[in-house]
Formats: structure tokens, sequence, C-alpha cells
């Protein structure tokens, strides 16, 4: 079989125009056009209304190519399309071969019969997906988010292009990946299945192969060759459409934070009289992953059990990374991943809205150790069940089930985002025809399609869900939970701690990004958070007075525009640690936290712990150690409080717990230590403390706990929790100093203060992939933090970074 890249050397034009411009494969129009110069960066200022414009017309993306006599003589000569976004007509040699509708889709054409030796015209119309939606919304008005172009559910089309509460209008046209000529005779491979059995004497690697042709003359040879890990291979032939390998000494593939990822290589392989024909290669994890949905104590779990254990799962929702689908990157996801890594996420919730990841963004997760929670691509939206569309999404399905199945990362396909949950509660009509079409497609249609094509994987039907049939989908002690009555609904952090859900697959705080991604987008006349510009930067419509809202419960006024954004970020950082640390002390009970959101798609404010630029909110550092796997917290309440330690690993800890009751000049009040021994997978509380005698109504405002856990004799984690509010805590002026030392592989960074400060940030006017940042510091103490110098730039220098750094803490939200 041959197979001949088609990425190369098109031409893209607007259907009404002759001048045309010529591109690789990915492409788009709006990128494209960005590239010629020919418009303004659709991500400046309010330039996105300008891209919106252009996806109202008609493209034409034009190639030709070569096709001599050798490769003519293939018996069977396909086109296969990869991913074409999203309406388009396709042409070759002025003969239509055939047209797409959805972006999700992979196309195959066969087109044997209309090619000829030498020259060949392609052609691929595509049509404006604006006009499209704005047609269909007309005919079929549905309910869904108002922040999208009406009718965004009528097109098969990442929902999110169209605007989301925290994505631009911006639904970009093109062929947005790979487009291949497939030749072949005899047969080739249609579908390669890899499944496995776990048991306690052996484990086993199970693959079943369907051909193109299956009668008696197109006989084949199959082969499976299985190679370890380490190398060892493993080969079998094989006659019928399915065969068995037994592994020897099996490596086995644990999620981030419990082992390691080691991944075996499967390559099936067809061939007649000796003569290859085809092949597929895969990489697989041996591991189990199940869903545990089971009546308990407490109602009913929802709970991922990982080689026999319950594990709990910490990570976040995971968004398109940009809204030009030709800008993504192997590069660009593998940061993403690796800073996910970096906080001690142990899964990602690719989330219904946008579109399914690229390849390697599951082979990433398969090496990093992240499990993924992959939704299908539906998402707060009633959907037109006709014939047609609901053939179209099922075939999708099928797609992209047999392209991502075999992935050791996969743990989860869900239905849809919010659609159970919306049309029982957002105050849609209550119309019988919507909600039997519901569960037609999400509560049979996916779960048979789940069940045929990728039965080792759990299916849910909807998130949040008790389970299905709109039974009670919000039911915090059933399933999984969206949570947001600490945001949406205004409630103080602690509100948080009313809860013990089972597993929250989304909740979250917004805040602004930093000054140097604001700047990217701003003139100097914007930096007002209710500007235009930075109102249209915002997509969520009465964000910015609740995020002054929170502000004005928690902290002093900020004192300029930089501190705001600063204020901003230790707002969302501390209400998301709020959720989290309490769901963690309960774990058994509550067994997943998924904050919305991972990441953005272009620089705005919104509710991500990492920017569209990559650079991390203070969210981010929080969540490295909020989601540590040894976790220290501190339930503070009035006058008390409770010190919990919370041990995800599959070992037991000892070691030791050292508290401290100080004042804002960090002297000592009361002191006291605890022995400590967890239990593997346990969280235990470890005392319970009565501070009356030291804290009363006019000294909590000047007392502070701290308590630091020491493992192996050295100091593991530290947690410092106040007694009143931010901003009635009488800090002082904590005079903070920065010293840079450097060894062969690290940049030191050695931060002081002479009197206790929180949230101490260190800023730099070059991004700095500092160890930690926005931490608490005792007076006359030591905090190190460390730059690895094989991420910083070659010419960057001890000297050069600590001309760019500068510090500020709580302290300086107010006071100069």
């Amino acid at each position: 079989m041959k197979q001949i890249k088609f990425n190369h050397d098109w031409y893209l034009r607007n259907n009404s125009e002759e001048e045309q411009y010529k591109v690789n494969l990915p492409a788009s129009v709006i990128h494209t056009l960005l590239e010629e110069e020919l418009i303004p960066d659709p991500f400046y200022r309010d330039n996105e209304d300008q891209a919106l414009m252009l996806s109202a017309n008609d493209y034409v993306f034009l190639k030709e190519f070569e096709m001599d006599g050798a490769l003519l003589s293939h018996e069977n000569i396909q086109l296969k399309f990869h991913g074409i976004d999203t309406i388009a007509k396709i042409e070759i040699n002025d003969q239509t071969i055939g047209s797409t509708d959805n972006m999700h889709r992979i196309y195959e054409f066969d087109v044997k019969s209309i090619l000829c030796e030498g020259t060949n015209k392609l052609k691929v119309t595509l049509y404006s997906p604006v006009d499209y939606v704005q047609e269909k919304n007309r005919e079929n008005q549905l309910p869904g988010v108002h922040h999208a172009v009406e009718g965004f559910q009528h097109l098969r089309k990442s929902h999110s292009m169209f605007g989301w509460d925290w994505g631009p209008k911006i639904p970009d046209l093109g062929i947005w990946r790979d487009v291949e000529l497939i030749a072949w005779n005899d047969n080739r491979i249609q579908d390669v299945y890899v499944s496995q059995k776990h048991s306690p004497k052996q484990r086993k690697v199970e693959v079943t192969i369907s051909t193109e042709l299956v009668t008696e003359d197109r006989f084949v040879d199959k082969t499976v060759i299985l190679t370890s890990p380490c190398g060892k291979q493993v080969k079998k032939a094989f006659e019928q459409s399915e065969t068995s390998l037994f592994i020897e000494e099996p490596q086995i593939w644990w999620p981030a934070g419990y082992g390691e990822q080691p991944l075996y290589q499967v390559e099936v392989l067809i061939s007649k009289n000796n003569r290859l024909l085809d092949k597929v290669q895969k990489h697989i994890g041996l591991r189990t992953i199940e869903v545990r949905h089971e009546p308990d104590q407490w109602g009913k779990s929802f709970e991922f059990i990982v080689n026999g254990f319950p594990l709990f799962m910490k990570g976040a929702n995971y968004i398109p990374e940009d809204n030009l689908l030709p800008r993504l990157s192997k590069e660009r996801t593998k940061q993403v991943i690796e800073d996910s890594v970096a906080a001690n996420f142990n899964m990602i919730r690719v989330w219904g809205g946008g579109h399914y990841p690229e390849d390697y963004f599951y082979d990433l997760c398969d090496k990093n150790g992240i499990i993924v929670w992959q939704d299908f691509m539906f998402a707060c939206s009633v959907y037109p069940m006709t014939e047609a569309f609901h053939q179209n999404v099922e075939q999708e399905a099928i797609d992209q089930i047999k392209r991502i199945r075999h992935h050791a990362s996969l743990g989860i396909w869900c239905g849809n985002n919010e659609v159970e949950e919306a049309m029982e509660y957002w105050g849609w009509p209550d119309r019988k025809d919507w909600r039997d079409n519901y569960i037609t497609l999400f509560e049979k249609t996916l779960k048979d399609i789940v069940a045929e094509y990728d039965p080792q994987t759990f299916y849910w039907p909807s998130s949040p869900s008790s389970g299905g049939g709109f039974i009670d989908p919000k039911n915090p002690d059933v399933g999984d939970v969206h949570y947001w009555e600490v945001w949406h609904g205004q409630k103080p952090f602690t509100e948080y701690r009313k809860y013990h859900f089972r597993f929250c697959s989304e909740f979250g705080f917004q805040a602004f990004p930093g000054l140097q991604t604001v700047e990217s987008f701003t003139i100097l006349e914007d930096r007002n958070i209710f500007s235009r510009i930075m109102e249209k930067h915002q997509k969520n419509d009465d964000a910015n007075g609740k995020i002054l809202y929170y502000l004005s419960e928690n902290f002093l006024y900020p004192k300029d525009f930089s501190t705001l954004l600063y204020t901003s970020q230790l707002l969302q950082a501390e209400a998301i640690k709020y959720g989290v640390e309490h769901w963690r002390r309960n774990l058994g009970r509550c067994m997943g936290s998924l904050y919305w959101q991972l990441n953005d798609c272009w620089p705005v404010a919104s509710w991500s712990s990492v920017d569209y630029f990559g650079r991390w909110k203070a969210l981010h550092y929080f969540a490295k150690k909020f989601y540590d796997p040894i976790l220290l917290s501190i339930e503070e309440q009035m006058h008390e409080a409770s010190i919990y330690v919370t041990n995800d690993h599959l070992n037991g800890i000892t070691g030791r717990v050292e508290w401290k009751l100080r004042n804002n000049k960090s002297d000592i009040l009361q002191k006291g230590t605890i022995d400590i021994e967890v239990e593997a997978l346990t969280a235990k509380a470890l005392t319970h403390l009565d501070l009356s005698d030291e804290i009363n109504e006019v000294t909590r405002y000047e007392t502070y706990l701290e308590a630091t856990l020491y493992i192996d004799g050295s100091p593991y984690s530290q947690s410092m929790v106040l007694f009143s509010k931010p901003k009635h805590f009488k800090f002082l002026n904590p005079h903070m100093s920065i010293a840079v030392e450097e060894d062969d592989d690290h940049y030191m960074l050695n931060v002081k203060a002479h009197a206790f400060t929180k949230y101490v940030e260190i800023q730099s006017t070059v991004d700095l992939p500092l160890s930690d940042n926005y931490f608490d510091l005792s007076a006359n103490e030591t905090k190190q933090i460390t730059v690895k110098k094989n991420k910083m730039p070659a010419a960057m220098t001890k000297q050069t970074i600590e001309n760019s750094l500068e510090t500020r803490s709580v302290y300086h939200i107010s006071a100069d």
C-alpha cells in the first residue's frame, strides 16, 4: 500500500476573488490571511469582530498533483481527509467526489475512476459556517449558550469556535488535519482493535483485525509483533480475525504519581505471497481502568479504580489550545501536559464543546501518566435529531473511538457536557421530543457504540449526572457534579466545605492574566477592567463585577491596575484551594477534583490556571501544592484549627508535623509536635487545636497558624492560615529581599522577609520557569526558589536574572 501526503502546495482564495495564497496543511482562512498580513491580529483589541465577518464568506482550497501510470495501476485509490472544517464540496478534475459537514469525522472517497495520468486538479470549496448555522437556526431555533453565535449546535463543528464565555467568536474554516492519497492492491487493514485481559495468573493482549476485503481469493497472511518497553519481541502468525499474546514479566502502566508509564508496541502486518500489503502500529500500556458507581453509605460512588486501586483523580478541564487550529503543535501541547504533570495532575478532562485532540495529545498523556476523561463533542445545547444528524454523529463516534481507544491514558467516555443538567435546570422548555431525542443519543446510541467498539472503557451519559434519565443530575451524593455556587452564586469560599461530592468534575473561579499578557492585546488607555477592550476580552457577562465583589470580601482595594490583576489571581487560587483541600480531606467519599479550566484559547480573563501564552497564574502554583500526593492542610474556624495529612501514595508514610501559632512579627505564641503515620490512600485528621487562649477578637487580626510536615527528617511541605480575612489582618511591611545564586544546573532565588507575609510573588521581565511562587513566608526564614538552566534562553545569566526580578506580597496590594 502506498500513502502519499497531500499536505503541501495548496492555494487558498476567497470564492468570489481571484487572488490566491500558497499554503501548506494544516491551513485555515483566518490564519492564512493573518500570515499574509492582510488582516490584523484577531486577538488584539477588538479585531475579533473583523474575523467573524470573514467567516461569513466561502473559500476555495486548490491543489494540483501528478499521477503516473504505476500509481494509477493500483486496483484501489482513495483520497482520505483526516479533518475538514467543516462544510465542504470536494472535486477532482471538475467532478464532485463527495461532501463533508462534520469537523470531527474522517472522510475517505474512492477516486480511481476520476484520476488521469499527468496533472490532476483537487478543489475543496468551504462554505460559510456562520451562514449555515444562522439559516438552520431560522428554521429550527434550539436552546444553547447565549455567548455563542446562535444556531451553533446545528453544525458538527467545535462549538467554542462560535464563541463561549471564555472564547472569541472566530469560527474559522479550513483543512485542519492531513490529506492522504492511498493506493493499494489485494487488500488492506481496515481496523485493528487491541484489548487486554488481566488476571492474577496472567496478562494477555488480544488483537482483532478487520481487512477491507474478506473473500477467499483475497486471502492474506496476518502477523502480529509485540515489542516490550525494553525491546523484547514476540511474533505470532494467525489465520483468523483475532489472536492472543501472553505477556511474560509484564510491565504495568500507572498514572502520574503512582509508578512508571511503560508502553508496548503492537504492530499488525498483512501480506500475500511474502509481499507486505499493509501494516498498522499502535502503542499500549498494560493496565486496568474501571469506574465504580455503586451504592454505599453516602449515596452512590463515582471513583476510578486503576490496576485494582481506588485513586483520587486530580486535574482540570482542557479546552482547545487556540481558536486558529493551524497554530496547534506537538511542542505546544507537550508544554501543556508537562505543566499538568508539574502541578501533580493525574487526569485531564477533554471538554465536550471543543474538538477531539490530535493523536499526539493522547501519546503525550500515555507517556506522562495523565488519564483522559474524554467527552464526546456535545455541550450545553439541544440538538437537531434528524435522521441525517443522527447518522452523522454515529459515524463521528465510531471514527473517534477507533482512533483513540487503544491509548493507555483513555479512562472514560462521556456523552456530553451539561446537556442533561441544562434540560432539567436551566429553564429550557420542557419538551418531550427533546428529552426523547436526548435519551436516544446519549443513553442509547453512544452507549451502544462504545459497548461495541470499546467495551473495556466505561461510558457515562453526561457530566454532571447521577447516571442518566434526568434523575436528579445535580445530586451531590451520586455520580459527578459541576459546582458553581462559589463564583456564579457568589457564595463564600467556605461554602465548599458544606459538600462532600463524590467527584467534582467542574468548578472554578475567574482571574485576569498577568500584566504582560494583558499588554499583548491592549494599549495603555485600555488598561482598566471596565474599558471596552478589557470587557471585549471578558466573555462572561458580569464576571468583572464578581471579581470585584469577591475582592471586596477578602482584600483591600488594589492600588493600581497591575495589582488588581495580581489580587484577582490570589482570589482564584484561594477559592479553588478551599474546595480541593476539603475534598481531599474526605478521601474515600470524594474521589475526584477537576477544576475549570486548565488553559486558554486566546488571551482573556478566564477560569484558566495557565494563560494563552503558557504563563502560570497563581492557581497553577497552588495546584502544585494542593494536588501534591502528600497534602498537609489546615481547616481553620474562628479560634480553632484541625490539621490533616492526605496520603495518595500506594504505601503508608511516617513523619512528624510541627505547628506554631505566631503573631504578625512571627513570634511564636504556642507550638507543638505530632508524630504521624498515615496509611496508603488515606486522609487522616492529626489534631484539633483550640487556640482560644491566644486568639480573641483583638488578636485574631494579627495571629496565624503555621504547620510544617517533615518526612525522613527533612521539611516536605508547609501550610499557613489566618483567622481573619486578609483585608483585616495587620500585615507589617515585610521588607523583602531576593538574592540569586547558581550551580551547574540551576539558578537559586533566595527570598527573605523581615515580617510575616502572604502570597509572595516573584515578578520578572522574562518568563522564568519558577519551582514555586505565590507562597507564604514567616519572618527571617529563607524560601529558595529554583530555575532550571536548561529551560532558560542561553543568553540568560545570573546578572540578567537579578536585574529582572521584583517581589510583592499581600502587604503591597494597597501599600507601596
